[in-house]
């Protein structure tokens, strides 16, 4: 998941109720009206709109060929797709089947706007057990049936440039977060910085901070739900980020305005010699980098051995796929999520994309034992943890990724980013989060 806006939006659409969404056509109801047509809104997870088209269409033919139903298709970029979710909720007037990040699950599930996947439905595309748990994890609030089904998942990583490192002196990729600092400082030499970042991408900011949060044992709520921004272990996740630039001096002022992928950009043309991303291989090549230029290595964590609680080094990150509950072609739809969760469909699509299935057997494939994606498989299912499965993730997304991309700014115009200023700006996004 990799792009949200407005809080009040979001927060007025998922207080809509199930009635109120539609899928297909403004006239749906979950019923089988259009038996032979199905609309998919795809995500972007390619290098750019074309590709997933490239990659996608065939697919789609398929499935046609198998079931004499057609689906067009629509790509939307991240940056625009839950906005178009909350307007297609509101109006009545959306697709049959969506991918969403896995992060809004939740979200999206308490405002009803969601097909929900119980047992029997899941039997119907061969059963929960076929999933990896970790991606489970992040379909909704635990106790309810799951708002989507995973179709991509996705970890972080440390991909960092050999030759720079080489050329540094640095002769491995750091283990903890105190290694990568100092060798931060002998990369960032003669106008190249040793780490990128995505200061004004809000989710980017999140999912950095969820994961120090949780190293420094935080998870930004607490049981029930209520937001805990202001606790010690999230202020000082949120300062160790903001710091890398502020007091370290590893990452580049610049990156503070960053917001659409630019620091993957800069790491393909060796600006750059580190960045923490998802599945980052396909966007490196795109540009023009060749496999063997960089390496990857799990996300540092403080004791250098990933693991569980503290030692968490990525958010469960990925891609679901949801049906629209008043879809017109529900059991045309249902057949698509059975379809794309086939173990042949998650092999195809997974490789093309370099994410890992989330299907167990499809993980089997020898194209997922590469050493990017045994990095990633091995820290989805020993090191990382879902984002806080609660209604109001994505006004957290929105509140305390802007409050990040403040302290970024004021980092990047050389003022001083200091505790209090972290817990003030934690205090105000926590302010603004909806009463509950």
């Amino acid at each position: 998941m990799r792009s949200l806006r407005a809080a009040a939006a979001f927060a007025a659409a998922t207080a809509l109720t199930a009635t109120a969404c539609g899928g297909g056509t403004a006239t749906g109801g979950g019923s089988n009206d259009s038996p032979k047509t199905l609309t998919y809104w795809a995500s972007n997870q390619g290098p750019n709109i074309e590709a997933d088209k490239k990659i996608l269409t065939p697919e789609l033919k398929k499935f046609e060929k198998q079931t004499g139903i057609k689906v067009k298709l629509e790509v939307i970029p991240w940056s625009q797709l839950l906005n178009r979710i909350l307007a297609a909720a509101t109006s009545g007037q959306g697709p049959d089947v969506l991918n969403i990040g896995n992060t809004w699950s939740s979200s999206l599930q308490a405002g009803g706007a969601l097909l929900p996947w119980d047992a029997k439905r899941f039997g119907e595309i061969g059963g929960k057990d076929r999933f990896v748990p970790a991606a489970l994890g992040s379909t909704g609030a635990q106790g309810k049936d799951p708002a989507a089904v995973p179709l991509y998942s996705l970890a972080y990583a440390l991909y960092y440039n050999k030759k720079m490192f080489k050329d540094a002196g640095v002769e491995k990729p750091p283990a903890t977060w105190e290694e990568l600092v100092a060798d931060g400082k002998k990369l960032s030499k003669g106008g190249k910085w040793a780490l990128g970042a995505e200061g004004s991408n809000l989710v980017n900011n999140i999912h950095q901070a969820f994961v120090l949060g949780k190293q420094h044992g935080s998870d930004f709520f607490d049981d029930a739900g209520k937001p805990t921004f202001t606790s010690d272990g999230a202020v000082a996740a949120v300062k160790q980020y903001v710091d890398f630039m502020a007091k370290d001096k590893i990452i580049a002022p610049g990156n503070a305005e960053y917001a659409q992928n630019q620091s993957l950009q800069d790491f393909a043309k060796g600006k750059t010699a580190m960045v923490l991303w998802q599945a980052a291989a396909t966007t490196f090549e795109a540009h023009g980098m060749k496999p063997a230029d960089w390496g990857v290595a799990p996300v540092p964590v403080p004791s250098g051995t990933p693991g569980a609680d503290k030692q968490v080094n990525s958010m469960v990150a990925g891609i679901n796929l949801a049906v629209f509950k008043n879809t017109d072609n529900r059991d045309g739809a249902v057949k698509f999520v059975k379809f794309m969760t086939s173990d042949a469909e998650q092999t195809v699509l997974n490789k093309a994309y370099g994410s890992i299935p989330p299907i167990k057997a499809a993980q089997k494939d020898a194209a997922f034992a590469r050493p990017e994606t045994s990095v990633l498989r091995d820290t989805l299912s020993k090191s990382a943890a879902p984002l806080p499965q609660v209604p109001n993730e994505s006004q957290f997304e929105t509140t305390v990724g802007t409050a990040i991309k403040e302290l970024f700014a004021d980092a990047a115009e050389g003022r001083p980013v200091t505790t209090a200023s972290v817990k003030s700006a934690l205090t105000k996004a926590q302010q603004q989060m909806p009463k509950s």
